[in-house]
C-alpha cells in the first residue's frame, strides 16, 4: 500500500496537470538543461495581436538572458525574456531584431506583474510592470503569428533556464485596454477571460524538476 501511495503522489506532482492552475504557482527551483513547462494553447495562435500577462519572481543574477515564455511551431514564433543587462525583451520571428524594455530589474526579486502587448495593425508594442506601461515601440507591423505550436516556460536554447516562480500567466488574442491590464494586475473580477491560455483552466505538461505549489499568500 505504501508503494502505491508513493506512485500516486508521483503522478500528481509530474506530467500533465489537470484542473487548471488557479491559486497555484510554478516553481523552477534550480538550473537544469531540460526542466520546462509545455502548454498547448486552448485556441490556435493564428492572430495579429496579443496581450500576455504573468507574475514573476526570481533572484537569479546571470550573465545571460533568462527565458520566461516561448511559443514554438517549426521555429520560434515569439519569446520573452529577462535581459542580462536589466529589463526585458520580446522577439517575434522574422529578422534578428528584438524589442527591449528598460524595466527596473530589482523588482523581479519580489512578485512582479508583467504584461506585454503587440498589435500587427499598428506595430505598437509595450511592456507593463505592476499596471504601469512603458513607452510604446514600433515592432513588426503587418506580421501574423502562426498556429500549430506549443508554449514553453522556463527553457530555451542558448539561454539560461529560468529559476524562480511563475503564476497567473494568461494570453489573449487582442490588446487589452489600459483599464483592463490594471484590472488584471489588481485581480478584479470584471476582466475578460483569456481565450488563448487561461491560468484557471490550462492543463500543462510539467516535466520533472518543476514543482506546482499552492499559493498561500496574497499576490
Amino acid at each position: 500500500m505504501l508503494e502505491l501511495a508513493v506512485f500516486l503522489l508521483c503522478l500528481l506532482t509530474s506530467g500533465a496537470a489537470t484542473g487548471g492552475l488557479e491559486d497555484k504557482v510554478l516553481l523552477f527551483p534550480q538550473k537544469t538543461n531540460n526542466s520546462l513547462v509545455a502548454i498547448t494553447p486552448q485556441i490556435p495562435l493564428n492572430f495579429t495581436a496579443f496581450t500576455l500577462c504573468m507574475r514573476v519572481t526570481t533572484e537569479q543574477q546571470e550573465q545571460k538572458d533568462v527565458i520566461l515564455f516561448a511559443y514554438h511551431t517549426d521555429a520560434y514564433e515569439f519569446y520573452i525574456w529577462i535581459d542580462k543587462d536589466g529589463g526585458t525583451g520580446l522577439y517575434l520571428s522574422g529578422n534578428n531584431d528584438a524589442v527591449h524594455f528598460s524595466l527596473p530589474p530589482s523588482l523581479f526579486t519580489l512578485r512582479t506583474h508583467l504584461c506585454f502587448t503587440w498589435s500587427s495593425s499598428t506595430g505598437f508594442t509595450a511592456a507593463w510592470m505592476n499596471g504601469q506601461r512603458s513607452v510604446y515601440q514600433l515592432y513588426r507591423k503587418g506580421q501574423a503569428i502562426r498556429p500549430g505550436g506549443v508554449v514553453k516556460l522556463g527553457q530555451y536554447p542558448n539561454m539560461e533556464n529560468f529559476v524562480g516562480e511563475i503564476t497567473d500567466m494568461n494570453l489573449w488574442d487582442e490588446v487589452l485596454t489600459a483599464k483592463e491590464i490594471k484590472g488584471v494586475y489588481a485581480h478584479t473580477t470584471s476582466v475578460k477571460v483569456a481565450k488563448v491560455i487561461d491560468w484557471f483552466t490550462v492543463e500543462p505538461e510539467i516535466l520533472p524538476g518543476i514543482n506546482v505549489e499552492v499559493i498561500n499568500d496574497d499576490v
